[in-house]
């Protein structure tokens, strides 16, 4: 039925509600429905009762948006991490516009991409961290090179971009992929592999493809430290449920996460020509992380 309150709101729901769902005035006219005719007088509330308009709970029209399946929402990571002790490492994530990682070596020794070394005590040993086929792997038509840190002493780590550095902990039997040229750093007890996907970075910027690094800790716990360019945000999967990213987007995923990709072609008409628009899909179980703004490293072997 349709109804009017004295202050002019005309409102519609399936009965005649004691007061205004819009303003909360307990003065209604029905303008249709079974009861036109012969209006319910205004209820008579005894004394004392509460007249206060806040309590008043409008009847139920439709279906709530909570009761509505959703998708699992991305959410952004900390910047600023101080005195995070794990796997036998203290580490600070310093700077907001280029953070920087700071880490406090004693008896774990750390590796990492040899161009992204920021400063050192003079106390830190550096040397090459052996890593089987990393001479076949060029980056801006120089070698990709793995070095190795040993303490006692501090040494700190920044790649020259706009982003956001956070660690992941790694426990025993855990392995995370990760796109490349997004790792900073990783303790002793994590391991490194890598593979060579073909075709998506030839379609979408004009390269060969791109390398997808893989870290497990198969014994001890170690961690990981990774950097987004932007801002970074993580999402926890369920399984069977799925999200798409822009390709260029996503940083690291669980390995029991599936990735797909996924192509839809955009028209505009009969005739006209047409384009397509690319992003991976990934199904859960599992963590994905994404960054919120893409810079492409062109690769090659």
């Amino acid at each position: 039925m349709k109804f009017k309150c004295s202050n002019g709101h005309e409102s519609v729901a399936y009965r005649l509600p004691e007061r205004c769902p819009i303003c909360g005035s307990s003065l209604l006219r029905i303008l249709s429905g079974p009861s036109a005719a012969a209006p319910e007088p205004p209820p008579v509330l005894a004394p004392g009762q509460n007249q206060n308009r806040s309590s008043f709970v409008p009847p139920l029209i439709h279906q709530p948006f909570n009761q509505l399946k959703t998708m699992a929402v991305p959410v952004q990571l900390t910047t600023n991490v101080q005195n995070e002790t794990f796997g036998g490492v203290t580490y600070h994530i310093e700077g907001e516009l280029v953070p920087a990682l700071h880490l406090e070596l004693s008896n774990t020794g750390v590796y990492f991409e040899h161009h992204i070394l920021l400063w050192k005590d003079p106390a830190v040993q550096i040397a090459l961290h052996p890593l089987k086929g990393a001479f076949r792997r060029m980056l801006a038509g120089m070698p990709f090179l793995l070095t190795g840190a040993q303490g006692p002493g501090r040494i700190a780590f920044s790649r020259d971009g706009a982003g956001h550095v956070f660690g992941l902990h790694l426990n025993p039997g855990q392995s995370v992929d990760v796109r490349e040229h997004q790792w900073l750093a990783a303790t002793d007890d994590v391991e490194y592999t890598f593979t060579r996907v073909r075709g998506v970075a030839n379609m979408l910027l004009g390269g060969t493809g791109y390398f997808i690094d893989t870290f497990s800790c198969p014994a001890r716990a170690g961690i990981l430290w990774l950097h987004g360019f932007g801002n970074v945000f993580e999402v926890t999967l369920a399984a069977g449920e799925a999200i798409d990213i822009e390709p260029g987007g996503w940083i690291y995923k669980d390995r029991t996460v599936q990735m797909q990709t996924m192509f839809q072609k955009l028209s505009t008409g009969l005739f006209a020509s047409a384009g397509q628009i690319v992003w991976n899909r990934f199904t859960g179980p599992g963590k994905v992380a994404l960054q919120s703004m893409y810079y492409h490293l062109e690769s090659g072997e």
